[in-house]
């Protein structure tokens, strides 16, 4: 499986989590040849309440963050990109302060967070990344020396609470499929973490449609379905009508992207005639996209 379809996945479920606490940006671009910052994220100077239940989540996000979100263990080239993008950033920073004649803490420069599934001892020693639990960090969360500001979160390391929750739902296999299911019962309780059900259950969707699913993508498919189970019963009840009429339209989009690959000009035309349907009509063709063929969906809507 390619980075591509996890990455928006994890862009839009840290975001959900994140806006809460500050500012985010998800795909920021940088200069120089890096490409872009996965999940750029800055604090609100107050404390917002969501802070306790986000757990280690919020505690890395206590200063201006990258988040470099891995659906794979990243090789030692992809960690020093992230590094280059930190420094960039930092870079990018310092000249801007300069410029304005002011300065820059040090403790204010960005902190990376490069999550990974998983990392290897070997990758460990060779970024010389430690564990700090004399500072009151978990299992799982490898600080690299203190002047890189970088540290890698092996998330099926971590230790199994609702303080990891929101991280090793980004996990793979065993970890990922344990932390949807607590948090579809946690959502059982409370509404408040209903969108994060709808992003997940989007998600799998959008694997569940593209042709040729490889073995890695039916694992995930699986560890998604009890948020897919959930939300789809609130789907057929409701309609779609969670969120806002965009919300609405983003879905649209998205599932068509996942079934059909990029969303052209000709699919692209049919989303206003898509939303036009009545409630009931539009999640019965999102449910069942995978049964129509690009042709048959281009050639109703031109009809």
């Amino acid at each position: 499986m390619t980075r591509q379809p996890h990455d928006q996945f994890a862009k839009e479920y840290l975001q959900e989590l994140l806006t809460s606490l500050g500012n985010v940006e998800t795909s920021k671009d940088v200069k120089s040849e890096v490409r872009e910052i996965d999940v750029w994220f800055v604090p609100n100077n107050s404390t917002p309440s969501d802070e306790l239940e986000l757990g280690l989540l919020a505690k890395m996000a206590v200063t201006s963050s990258l988040f470099e979100p891995f659906r794979n263990a990243p090789s030692e080239v992809e960690i020093r990109s992230c590094l280059l993008k930190l420094f960039t950033v930092h870079s990018d920073l310092l000249r801007q302060a300069k410029r304005e004649k002011q300065s820059i803490p040090e403790g204010e420069l960005p902190y990376l967070w490069i999550l990974t599934p998983s990392c290897s001892v070997r990758m460990l020693n060779g970024f010389s990344a430690q564990l700090q639990q004399s500072l009151n960090w978990c299992d799982g969360v490898y600080f690299l020396p203190e002047f890189l500001k970088t540290a890698i979160v092996a998330i099926n390391q971590l230790p199994i609470s609702q303080d990891t929750l929101w991280l090793r739902v980004l996990g793979k296999g065993r970890t990922q499929k344990q932390a949807v299911e607590e948090l579809v019962k946690l959502s059982e309780d409370t509404d408040k973490w209903n969108h994060l059900l709808e992003i997940l259950a989007s998600w799998r969707k959008n694997i569940e449609v593209k042709d040729n699913v490889n073995d890695e993508e039916r694992e995930l498919i699986m560890n998604l379905s009890p948020a897919y189970l959930k939300q789809r019963e609130e789907w057929r009840q409701e309609g779609l009508q969670e969120g806002s009429l965009d919300g609405q339209r983003f879905m649209v989009k998205s599932l068509l992207a996942g079934r059909f690959g990029a969303l052209d000009e000709e699919l692209s035309k049919i989303v206003n005639s898509i939303m036009e349907l009545s409630l009931t009509e539009r999640t019965d063709l999102l449910l069942n996209l995978s049964n129509i063929s690009r042709e048959e969906l281009l050639a109703r809507f031109r009809n």
